[in-house]
């Protein structure tokens, strides 16, 4: 067992405050603090907090991966953790984008390799040859876009927008209302001049509004997200394309499960994510970054998809409540102790094998091996448990602790 400290990841949209008073440190933070990694990414792996050292996760691991993720996830994922556990806190918009599937990040990775591409070079796609499966569980509320929304709801947008400069492209959806036509209407997009999307962005904005003036719109949350996005990258396509998503607000504990090809963009909130190890990611706009429109449409699913289909199911068992997803790299759960024992249990026993971590969003925690040490965990802290560890039991040191539990799944 391990105490680990995340790293934070201060990426500008990030927010000032929400991880800043998860950890206890001052808020107002001097600069955006937009993810907190608890893993062992390359990149910003999880540090170990004991008395031997400065260490890492990633190195530990290393050292050991028999002991550290034993035979079994080694075997199925090489001598690395599988996963990467997350809090997100995004303030303002993330990029829209999506993740490729496992053979498609497989022929990315050795197509760009071939072609020499260095693996800091901007315009590089993939980063490693890994799909990137993500689960996200809202803390607070959490809004985002996630997933092309029915066709015939879309032209119902655009049609209440009643812009005369959008009613071409309203067309090519309306005569086409599938995937299909959905495909035609976002390339059409994204592949405009910049002189065209100059011009037809403001216009739509004016004309969203126009509709919230009236104050009677079934699409007000849209609506109010596409202003927000104009106003942040008025000449940027992805705007256009948000009209394309479904718009999604989730209640602390609700999720998304974002499989290959799932386009999406977190707007705002604080959440939990856990994703396969990877950092490949295509964008679509709303970001000055790289982007690549031929590899992006390769990528992505056009199918329509329903709030339904994206929220994963979740199976409680006391204290205890997983959310179901078909990733084989990773599973998350939710876990409530009371430490009265009035509202929720106590305690809870979990046992090996396998890498897993455990972290605390409120509340305290102690993590009691059998027979052996323990280890006290409060807000933004998270508590490493190898796969050659032995059972533990997991108490609560306060009157309400909730904390996340991320494992390799059937192993």
């Amino acid at each position: 067992m391990k105490l680990l400290a995340g790293v934070v990841r201060p990426y500008a949209w990030g927010s000032r405050t929400a991880l800043a008073e998860l950890r206890g440190t001052p808020s107002p933070s001097a600069h955006p603090e937009a993810e907190l990694w608890f893993g062992a990414h390359p990149a910003s792996p999880a540090r170990i907090c004991d008395e031997e050292g400065p260490r890492d996760l990633l190195s530990l691991i290393e050292s050991d991966p028999l002991g550290q993720l034993g035979a079994e996830t080694t075997e199925k994922f090489g001598p690395r953790l599988p996963y990467l556990l997350k809090i997100l806190a995004a303030q303002e918009p993330l990029s829209l984008q999506a993740h490729p599937s496992l053979e498609q990040a497989i022929a990315g990775f050795e197509r760009e390799e071939a072609a020499g591409l260095a693996m800091d070079d901007p315009e590089r796609n993939y980063r490693d040859p890994s799909h990137k499966p993500e689960l996200v569980v809202a803390i607070t509320e959490f809004d985002a876009l996630a997933g092309f929304r029915d066709p015939q709801d879309t032209v119902a947008l655009l049609q209440e927008l009643a812009v005369p400069v959008l009613d071409p492209y309203l067309g090519m959806l309306a005569e086409q209302p599938d995937e299909n036509g959905l495909r035609a209407l976002f390339t059409t997009w994204l592949t405009l001049p910049e002189s065209v999307i100059g011009g037809l962005v403001p216009e739509v904005l004016d004309g969203a509004v126009r509709v919230l003036s009236d104050g009677d719109s079934r699409f007000t949350l849209e609506l109010r997200s596409l202003l927000e996005l104009g106003n942040a990258y008025p000449g940027d396509p992805g705007v256009l394309a948000s009209l394309l998503l479904n718009r999604i607000h989730l209640q602390p504990g609700e999720c998304l499960y974002l499989s290959a090809g799932n386009l999406h963009a977190y707007l705002h909130g604080t959440a939990v994510e856990l994703m396969a190890n990877s950092d490949n990611v295509l964008r679509g706009g709303l970001t000055p970054k790289h982007i690549d429109v031929p590899e992006l449409l390769r990528v992505l699913d056009f199918h329509p998809v329903t709030l339904a289909q994206l929220m994963s199911q979740t199976h409680t068992l006391g204290a205890e409540r997983v959310y179901l997803t078909p990733a084989s790299e990773f599973r998350l759960s939710r876990v409530e102790l009371d430490g009265t024992g009035l509202h929720a249990p106590q305690s809870i026993s979990f046992d090996m094998p396998g890498p897993q971590v455990l972290a605390v969003i409120s509340g305290r925690i102690v993590v009691e091996a059998v027979g052996g040490e323990s280890i006290h965990a409060g807000p933004g802290d998270a508590v490493w448990l190898a796969d050659s560890d032995p059972d533990v039991i997991v108490r609560a040191d306060s009157t309400n602790a909730v904390f996340f539990r991320a494992i390799v799944p059937d192993i």
